[in-house]
């Protein structure tokens, strides 16, 4: 399954980095790739482990970028 979240307030490429890298790491996930431009996280989930996967990603941008916002587009 296919997740969009939009991570705004990203302060630079570096964290935008660590955060995909870190999300990579998290069972479930079978792709994940983290725009700092656009700001958009984009994961391909397996579906049933979606719900923590996404509270997993939450949790790892939140210890890497606390001043971001995590919003799920779709």
């Amino acid at each position: 399954m296919k997740k969009i979240i939009k991570l705004e307030g990203l302060c630079c490429a570096n964290c935008a980095s660590k955060i995909e890298e870190e999300v990579k790491k998290l069972s479930g996930v079978n792709h994940a790739s983290l725009s700092f431009m656009t700001q958009r996280l984009t994961l391909e989930v397996e579906e049933s482990q979606l719900d923590e996967v996404i509270e997993a990603a939450r949790e790892t941008a939140h210890k890497i970028e606390p001043e971001a916002e995590f919003k799920v587009l779709r």
